[in-house]
């Protein structure tokens, strides 16, 4: 009997991929960088994004999209303390977001004067690594609590990695983390990534990872 294997998953990425080039290339040309955040639930995504937009909004006119399954307490919260505007994503309780998802809430989100465009995508180490979302940097946060031997577990997160923030520096005193092993985890991974130990809390460290995503805006 003949048949046929599909290479379902394959083919979705490919064009996945295509369609994120495609993204990307036509926000550069709107004068667009477009910053794609990825973490585990309760790294600190949301209070990291508050004190860097908060750095970076008298240089630049920035908007927000935050990815959950549901609820749209963090577009709230990011409009309330950082006052730019923020709209909610919703996944329909998919674990990742595809360019596809990301260019139908751009175009539901008035772009017109945005020069800097940060995406909260859903809290995930597996699936949000696995498609291109047409951004032009991947930040990847890594928290204290998760522990340093994350990067051996979940790869790809690292692989696609930009920038990686370990958060949640303040709670070190409270947990078994080997900074320098962490560092040399993500590095195994991508080995010439620049990684910044940070507290968004204790505004400890900010200062270097903002400078560093502002090195980085290609229109800067």
């Amino acid at each position: 009997m003949d048949y046929k294997i599909v290479e379902v998953k394959e083919n979705l990425l490919i064009e996945n991929n295509q369609k994120a080039q495609e993204l990307r290339e036509h926000l550069s040309s709107k004068g667009v960088y477009f910053i794609n955040v990825m973490a585990s639930p309760g790294s600190g995504k949301t209070t990291l994004l508050v004190n860097l937009i908060n750095r970076l909004k008298n240089d630049y006119s920035i908007g927000v999209m935050e990815a959950d399954i549901d609820g749209d307490v963090d577009a709230d919260r990011i409009h309330k303390l950082t006052g730019v505007p923020s709209i909610q994503v919703h996944t329909s309780g998919a674990c990742h977001l595809t360019a596809q998802m990301v260019e139908d809430a751009i175009n539901s989100f008035d772009i017109k004067g945005i020069n800097l465009l940060i995406l909260e995508n859903v809290g995930n180490l597996v699936c949000p690594a696995e498609f291109d979302t047409g951004a032009h940097l991947n930040l990847v946060l890594l928290s204290i609590p998760e522990g340093d031997d994350k990067p051996l577990k979940y790869p790809l997160m690292f692989e696609v990695a930009n920038i990686v923030a370990i958060t949640k520096m303040d709670t070190l005193p409270a947990f078994n983390f080997d900074i320098n092993k962490c560092k040399d985890n993500i590095h195994l991974r991508n080995k010439d990534i620049d990684v910044y130990p940070i507290s968004a809390l204790k505004d400890e460290g900010m200062d270097e990872l903002a400078k560093a995503i502002k090195k980085v805006i290609y229109y800067q």
